[in-house]
């Protein structure tokens, strides 16, 4: 398992082959389109649609622009819909849920859709340089960090691994239209958190960023 330590935050792959299985999960966020009713959606698993799991393998779901507002969501069996106000439509949109492990881990999920925004919101966020731009900064709590590598998936299957270069960026070439999903974990250690009344001593972020690339 590889890990990069800073204070109190350890980022890693979650594709790593020690990971567990678990770890490969996340949450990502689809724009909104005529097809959708006009509504964003999220989703749990991995955007490989053979990986996806059921809206309800996480908890607490809650969506949102920069604002922190929160915006309507819903359940439906294999993903989550997310109204999103016309006024709004070129702001990013972000979503949080949680879920406890077999392994009595919490796994934090932090996602947003777009990059048109340049300041971290979310804990654990990819945030581009430049609006719209393909180099991208991992933020931790309004903290510049370095992640050991990020994970990059399309719609269509292509998958990268990013390396971060000297400054702690990663860039990501964009040869192909479709959906863009960008993907990193981090661990807390020695930092314990308290949900719902119950300690946990294991505790993990996973964050994207994900973002269509037009024909």
């Amino acid at each position: 398992m590889r890990f990069f330590s800073l204070q109190s935050l350890v980022v890693a792959t979650t594709l790593a082959a020690a990971m567990c299985a678990a770890q490969a999960e996340y949450v990502w966020v689809e724009p909104a389109s005529a097809a959708t009713d006009g509504k964003a959606r999220g989703y749990v698993g991995e955007l490989d649609a053979t990986k996806r799991l059921p809206a309800n393998a996480v908890a607490s779901p809650r969506a949102f622009l920069a604002d922190e507002k929160d915006l309507p969501i819903a359940a439906e069996k294999d993903f989550y819909t997310v109204q999103v106000p016309a006024a709004s439509s070129n702001g990013d949109i972000r979503m949080l849920a949680r879920r406890v492990g077999d392994d009595g881990s919490i796994t934090f999920f932090q996602a947003k859709f777009g990059r048109a925004e340049t300041k971290a919101v979310n804990d654990l966020e990819l945030v581009p340089l430049v609006a719209g731009g393909n180099t991208f900064q991992l933020v931790w709590k309004g903290r510049k960090v370095s992640a050991t590598q990020v994970n990059v998936q399309t719609s269509d299957g292509w998958r990268r691994v990013l390396k971060p270069a000297e400054d702690g960026t990663v860039s990501i070439t964009t040869p192909f239209p479709g959906l863009y999903v960008l993907e990193v974990s981090a661990k807390v250690n020695g930092l314990p958190t308290i949900v719902d009344g119950k300690k946990f001593d294991d505790v993990r972020h996973t964050a994207t960023i994900s973002f269509e690339v037009p024909k």
